[in-house]
This record gives structure tokens, C-alpha cells and sequence, in this order.
């Protein structure tokens, strides 16, 4: 085990055993990184501010929908039970000049701290960078916010979501229909889970550097770049040749044969975007004219390929397309929703669903851990924490606080916590199709 790993508070595995972590996220994309880390093996805190009752601080814990708890008053969040698993929680106000010192205290016995609050709300707080540094000067701080911390002062103000992240990043303008149909916002938070993966990464390599160096850092993480980094050569068409790429429906403006196609009973993908996987694919399709195999000609005579492709996929069912696309080679595969991915035998095998204890929700059954480690493989060890419900174990086995000490702050409601009423649910999950 990791010398620096944290005893019986939380179990020593994965690749990340020993890191620690203080995270006071909210709202999908800061939470997400922690998450990520503590499916890893790291240690986390989640620290939570008042009020210690609905509604929340945090509005992870109340997003809908929600799922049953063992008492008609207990309800949690389908986000935060697949959010926050593996955390430990602790209910603190940090406005309070004891709290303050919890949270100094915290940090202290941290390598790093994961924030997305709009820039400025620790400084009025007294929980500055420089703050932290002085208890922690090996602290890694990671920021979370819509637009950064720097740059245009209106800008940086502004309220964000994941849902403007997309819009002002770029990627918004490139998913769709042309005009004038409207863009195509992506069907779950993707930027914000994405800007979660990409706090993890940017925290560890910080905690490299303080590992390195003994100096920790501030990483600025702005939720609208990370997806404008992530649009392939946009900006180059653009200032190179001065192409303003814009949306192009369910094909690809460049690659082709690259498209979405109706099979007799559902829908499939067809990729064939290389010299030698486009020949396979027309020889399979019967397309016989050899001057489609350069790609410059078949971009400009895209809808004889594009009939050929269609009215092949028409005629066989998914099971047959991709059992053809296998045996010749071809990128051929379903769309599949949750329903079948459910019963895929490949991501059973995978392990990409598995089931867990929630505290409020009882048995639950969600997504597995990616990406798989050989030697250190991830896991779900605990689910989403109540808030407050490592208080004591916390500030007792971590910070090492007297049992006074611990009673003081709960009567001075400088922590709190909203246990569940009744225990876990027992309730028996049903499935059914449909949205949100």
C-alpha cells in the first residue's frame, strides 16, 4: 500500500492510491474530475456549504430526475448518484471564520484542490490561491469556470453552463443540419463531462510538478476551451485558408463515405473514409466505377456513392450489415441506444455496467469504469455520499480533531449534515424507454 494512502478511510487500489484530494465543485464539470480521480483510487472530499437541507447548495443532489430513498422525504439526484460515488462529504460553511480554518486545515492534508465557482468567490472569502499556498505550498488548485479566470472582465462575469460552453466554443455551429434548420446542441453535458476529464488530467499533471518541485500551481480551466481545442484543425482552416466550417447534417464535410443509414430495422454507421477501406466498401455495395476510389472525385460526386451505400443498408437488417462489414473488413456499426447497449454481450464482458450500493437509493446499477488498468484496475467502492456524512470520520480521523472540538463546530452550525430519514431504498428498478 501507499505510504501516503489514507488507512481504513478510504480502501487502497487503483493507480491513483495515496493522491489526495479537497474538492468544492459544483454542477457536473468540476465534480466530474474528482469523480474521475476517486474511481482511481484517489482520496476525496467533497465540501458542501449550507444550507444542510433542501435545497441544496449544490443542485447536483436535487437535479431531476430523482430516485426513491427508503422514506417518503428521501429523494437523490440520478446525476449525483452517478456524480459523486466515491466521495467522502463533509458539511461545511467556509464563510464562517471556523470553517475557514477547517478548510486551510483540509487543504493542508491535500494535493490538490478541484473549485468551479465563478472567478473571485474564494478570494472575498479569504481562500485565496496565495491563502492556500501559505497553509499548502505544494497544493495543486485546479479552477473550473465557464470562461476562464483572465481576460475580458465581462466575459469572465457572465453565467455558464455546458449548454453555452458548446455554443461559444465553436462546436455548437458545427452539429446539425445547414441553415436553415437550427444547431444540434449533443444529446447529454458533454462539455462539461469532457471539461471534468480534462481537470483531472491538467490536476495530475500539476501534482507531478509539485512532486518535481515542491511548488504547487494554479490551473485555469475554461470550460468553452477545452472544447475549442478539441475541434480538430478549426481554427487552421481558418486562418490558413479561410474556410468558416459550418454544420453538414449526419455526413462529414471532408471525410465520405462517413454517414448515418437506415437498415430494415434500425440505423447503422458507415465509415470507409481511407483509399483502401472506400474500395472494400464499393466492391460490397456493387458500386463498379473506379473513378470514385479518388477521394477529390467522390467529394464532389457524393450522391451516387451515397444512393449506392443507402439502398445496399435498405435491404439487410443491423445484424446482417455488421456481420458483412467484419467478414469484408468495413466499419459498419448500429446506433445503439441504452436499451440494447443493455443487453450487448461486449460491454457485459467489459464490465461497462455494474451495480452498487447507494446510501439513499439502495441497489443501483449505472455505468462501469473506464479506461481499464492491467494492474491497478479502478473501482466503485461507496456510493454518492448524503451531505455531511463523513463529518466526523474527517475532521476526526484526517484533521485529527478532539471529539470537543468536532461538537463546538456542530452547535456553532459551522458543519452540518442531512442524513437520510428512513434506510437505503429497497425499491425494484424497472426500465422503460423514452427521454430525460
Amino acid at each position: 500500500m501507499n505510504p501516503r494512502s489514507s488507512g481504513s478511510i478510504v480502501p487502497g487500489f487503483g493507480p491513483l492510491e495515496g493522491v489526495r484530494v479537497l474538492e468544492s465543485a459544483r454542477f457536473v464539470a468540476g465534480p466530474w474530475a474528482s469523480t474521475y480521480l476517486a474511481e482511481f483510487g484517489a482520496r476525496v472530499v467533497h465540501v458542501e456549504g449550507p444550507p444542510f437541507e433542501p435545497p441544496y447548495a449544490d443542485p447536483t443532489r436535487t437535479l431531476t430526475p430523482v430516485l426513491a430513498g427508503g422514506s417518503p422525504e428521501d429523494r437523490v439526484s440520478e446525476s449525483w448518484v452517478q456524480y459523486a460515488r466515491n466521495k467522502l462529504a463533509v458539511g461545511l460553511d467556509v464563510r464562517r471564520p471556523e470553517g475557514r480554518q477547517v478548510f486551510l486545515d483540509l487543504a493542508k492534508v491535500s494535493d490538490l484542490w478541484i473549485e468551479s465557482s465563478r472567478p473571485g468567490t474564494y478570494d472575498k472569502l479569504g481562500l485565496s490561491d496565495a491563502e492556500l499556498w501559505e497553509a499548502n505550498p505544494r497544493l495543486t488548485i485546479v479552477h473550473v469556470s465557464g470562461y476562464g479566470r483572465t481576460g475580458d472582465p465581462q466575459r469572465i462575469a457572465a453565467p455558464s453552463y455546458d449548454l453555452t460552453a458548446q455554443a461559444y466554443s465553436g462546436y455548437l455551429a458545427l452539429q446539425g443540419k445547414p441553415d436553415p434548420e437550427p444547431p444540434m446542441r449533443s444529446g447529454t453535458a458533454l462539455n462539461d463531462t469532457v471539461t471534468g476529464l480534462a481537470s483531472a488530467a491538467a490536476g495530475l499533471m500539476g501534482y507531478i510538478h509539485a512532486q518535481r518541485t515542491g511548488h504547487g500551481q494554479a490551473v485555469d480551466v475554461a470550460q468553452y476551451e477545452v472544447f475549442f481545442v478539441l475541434l480538430e484543425n478549426l481554427a487552421l482552416d481558418y486562418f490558413e485558408r479561410g474556410v468558416v466550417r459550418g454544420r453538414f447534417g449526419t455526413g462529414h464535410a471532408r471525410l465520405h463515405p462517413y454517414d448515418v443509414h437506415r437498415a430494415r430495422d434500425g440505423w447503422v454507421v458507415v465509415a470507409a473514409p481511407t483509399p483502401q477501406s472506400f474500395r472494400r466498401l464499393r466492391e460490397l455495395v456493387g458500386l463498379h466505377e473506379t473513378a470514385y476510389d479518388e477521394p477529390a472525385y467522390r467529394l464532389e460526386h457524393r450522391e451516387p456513392v451515397d444512393r449506392a451505400i443507402a439502398a445496399w443498408c435498405a435491404e439487410r437488417t443491423i445484424d446482417e450489415l455488421e456481420a458483412l462489414g467484419r467478414e469484408h473488413d468495413v466499419a459498419i456499426t448500429r446506433v445503439a441506444d441504452i436499451a440494447k447497449l443493455a443487453q450487448d454481450p461486449h460491454y457485459s464482458a467489459r464490465e461497462m455496467f455494474l451495480e452498487w450500493e447507494d446510501p439513499v437509493a439502495g441497489r443501483v446499477k449505472g455505468a462501469g469504469i473506464a479506461p481499464k488498468f492491467s494492474a491497478t484496475p479502478g473501482k466503485v467502492w461507496r456510493g454518492a455520499p448524503w451531505l455531511g456524512q463523513d463529518n466526523d470520520r474527517v475532521l476526526r480521523e484526517l484533521l485529527g480533531y478532539p471529539p470537543e472540538r468536532i461538537g463546538r463546530l456542530r452547535e456553532l452550525g459551522v458543519v452540518g449534515e442531512d442524513p437520510p430519514r428512513g434506510p437505503p431504498s429497497s425499491r425494484v428498478p424497472h426500465y422503460r424507454s423514452g427521454g430525460g
